[in-house]
């Protein structure tokens, strides 16, 4: 449309050159025409039909200038169109980079919050390790506490599994004297008991034989056997 409205300025310029120059082209011929010098007719006439011959010439010439000056506008025109698309192209390609670097600026910002989040979680994960490794320092006195301990845990068990052992070979040893003073008071008490037996029957026999004591030596003798017999089971108890 801009290059459109442009163009009308320019035809109206050429058309009104020419018309100018026909004006002063007609005044020349009648200035001519109208002098005081005597000429013929027939001078006149070659002189007119020149004049219309270089009229005519100048018409072609005008209308070549005219269509040459229009030719030349329709390539202005073409050159001003094919520029006002390259330069909506340069626009458009502007409008672009400066998107593009707009976005880049956007993306830069989201970096720079990224990096500023990125550092804060190392430093978070450096005081996390700082934490971590004294807990694992920690850890690992109280595991070799616990094996100093499970040391000495298996060390007393060993040690207890060994006076348990003892202490059961001291009980067995403790059963079997059990048993053989069992069968030993079983045995005295047996002994006891015929003790007993031939006490009460060397007491009888004393008191049946005391009258006829002083008669008979040999039986007097006699009569203290079971008296030894009765002190010997008494020695045999304990």
């Amino acid at each position: 449309m801009a290059g459109s409205g442009s163009s009308h300025p320019v035809r109206g310029v050429v058309l009104a050159l020419l018309a100018v120059w026909s004006v002063v082209s007609l005044v020349v011929i009648v200035v001519w025409a109208t002098s005081p010098d005597l000429k013929s007719s027939a001078a006149c006439r070659a002189e007119l039909q020149e004049v219309r011959e270089k009229m005519e010439g100048a018409k072609v010439v005008s209308l070549q200038n005219q269509q040459s000056l229009e030719r030349l506008l329709e390539d202005a025109r073409q050159e001003l169109a094919a520029q006002k698309a390259e330069g909506r192209l340069v626009l458009d390609r502007l409008h672009a980079a400066n998107a593009s670097l707009q976005s880049c600026r956007h993306d830069r910002e989201v970096l720079n919050w990224n990096i500023s989040v990125l550092q804060e979680t190392v430093e978070s994960l450096r005081q996390t390790e700082f934490n971590l490794s004294a807990q694992i320092d920690l850890q690992e006195d109280h595991m070799e506490a616990l094996q100093q301990n499970l040391t000495e845990a298996g060390h007393q068990l060993q040690s207890s599994s060994s006076l348990r052992a003892a202490a059961e070979k001291h009980m067995q040893a403790a059963q079997s004297q059990t048993l053989a003073c069992e069968s030993r008071e079983q045995y005295l008490h047996k002994q006891l008991l015929k003790c007993k037996d031939v006490d009460s029957g060397a007491a009888q026999e004393t008191q049946q034989q005391d009258p006829a004591s002083s008669s008979s030596p040999s039986s007097s003798s006699l009569s203290g056997l079971p008296v030894l017999v009765l002190l010997l089971c008494r020695a045999l108890i304990p």
